[in-house]
């Protein structure tokens, strides 16, 4: 190989699972990077030596494969985490959410950003999509860790943090947007309507609108619960989708979050305009929300990923642990162990995910021409021991603690075990200091 064509990272000494629409599997493979781009990926001949390239990474017979994609979060509710558990939800956002979110500041929400990172890149995340406010802080301590953040401005219709006067939220995301397009390569500034309860019909169109004329995702919780289907259909008639889709909210570029109590009318809608759902499974379960029917999703052809939502209502950002959970969740469910096999699972996190939150021409799988956004899995401990099928493996068997590097736009960000980009111990001193003031005035949910 000519020297001009000298990599700038390549792995090597590893199974690639690619995710590519043929799932093709590379054993013993090489991966080239250049420019933080995916330059070569292919089975390595042993005859030749291996490529050159500035850096050399041996994943020493573990797993390469695309990073994984946490399609809905809202991190610095790390803040929270463990605060509020075992509450009825209504009890548990009125008493707990909305008044500790009265509390928070740009530095807080940068903290508690910045140690959700710190979780969500020692297991395997390499991107997430986010939607809270004061999401400024959010993404300079995303820009800080290296992460890449589908990051969406909240918007609300009653004083938020950071948006005291709910008349200036449109005004607010509008600058978000401004300040964030094009700031940087791994920074996809979006926009987030908290929900069809929360947001009037005039906010909700008018940031679409904004949404539209901007070219960025438009992300909504949406049919949560039994309560908000039952309050959207006594106020505006039709369900919280079909509400959505007679106003011209549902499209393309559409994320709606959770979707759990839905008919068949709802996800005719959902398939007609194109729009993405990201399930949040073990949220879902701790807030005894429901069961979002997503094998049916799926059956309609429906763009679907897979997220953890906040730490407040799931408390782990380790989404190993969430694909396990929503695999076996539905498969007792509907007492059919064939239902969301491993490899469909772990496409949810992946493939899948990134068409869901509209990033699929750049990540999901490890193609040549896509960022180069990795993990490798060490595969040499008792519980991976023996591999018969990856796929099984990573959804059943391995959990966030197995991944041993973290490659991030072609950047190593984190090397056996280690994040290289900011001190996480630092930022652990730092929430800890904090969670004394947040937590005062609460009474704490202890058993």
């Amino acid at each position: 190989m000519m020297e001009k064509e000298k990599h700038d990272l390549l792995i090597f000494n590893g199974t690639i699972l690619t995710l590519n629409s043929n799932y093709d599997i590379i054993e013993d493979g090489i991966v080239g990077i250049t420019n933080g781009v995916l330059k070569r990926i292919e089975a390595r001949n042993k005859d030749k030596e291996l490529p050159k390239s500035q850096q050399v990474l041996d994943a020493s017979g573990g797993i390469i494969m695309p990073g994984i994609i946490n399609t809905h979060t809202h991190a610095p509710m790390t803040l929270f985490r463990g605060l509020a558990d075992d509450l009825p939800l209504l009890t548990w956002l009125h008493k707990y959410i909305f008044p500790l979110e009265g509390k928070l500041t740009f530095d807080l929400v940068y903290k508690g950003t910045l140690l959700a990172c710190a979780e969500m890149i020692l297991s395997g995340t390499t991107t997430f999509c986010d939607g809270y406010f004061y999401e400024d802080a959010v993404a300079h301590a995303t820009r800080q860790a290296g992460m890449r953040g589908v990051l969406g401005q909240g918007i609300i219709d009653f004083p938020a943090p950071g948006v005291p006067d709910p008349a200036e939220n449109i005004r607010h995301a509008e600058r978000f947007l401004e300040s964030w397009q094009g700031e940087t390569s791994l920074i996809i500034p979006c926009l987030f309507c908290h929900s069809v309860y929360t947001c009037t019909e005039k906010t909700l169109r008018s940031a679409h609108r904004l949404a539209e004329q901007v070219g960025v995702l438009f992300q909504i919780h949406t049919a949560e619960t039994q309560e908000e289907v039952r309050k959207v259909k006594k106020e505006r008639g039709v369900s919280p989708i079909q509400y959505l889709y007679r106003i011209g909210i549902l499209e393309r570029e559409t994320l709606l979050v959770h979707v759990i109590w839905v008919d068949e009318t709802d996800l005719e809608c959902v398939k007609k305009s194109q729009a993405s759902i990201s399930v949040t499974t073990e949220s879902e379960m701790k807030l005894a929300s429901g069961i979002a029917p997503l094998p049916s999703f799926l059956a309609k052809g429906i763009k679907v990923g897979l997220g953890t939502d906040g730490c407040a209502s799931n408390n782990n950002l380790d989404m190993f642990r969430e694909m396990d959970t929503t695999a076996k969740l539905h498969k007792v469910v509907s007492l059919d162990p064939t239902v969301l096999d491993a490899r469909t699972v772990l496409t949810l996190t992946t493939a899948e995910a990134a068409k869901t939150i509209g990033l699929w021409d750049q990540v999901g799988s490890l193609e040549a021409g896509k960022r180069a956004d990795i993990i490798i899995i060490d595969t040499k401990r008792p519980h991976l021991t023996p591999i018969y099928n990856p796929y099984s493996h990573i959804v059943y068997a391995a959990s966030g603690s197995d991944v041993r590097d973290v490659i991030i736009d072609g950047r190593i960000v984190m090397k056996d075990r280690r994040i290289l980009t900011f001190d996480v111990e630092e930022v652990m001193r730092d929430v800890r200091r904090e969670s004394a003031h947040l937590a005062r005035g609460f009474p704490l949910t202890r058993g």
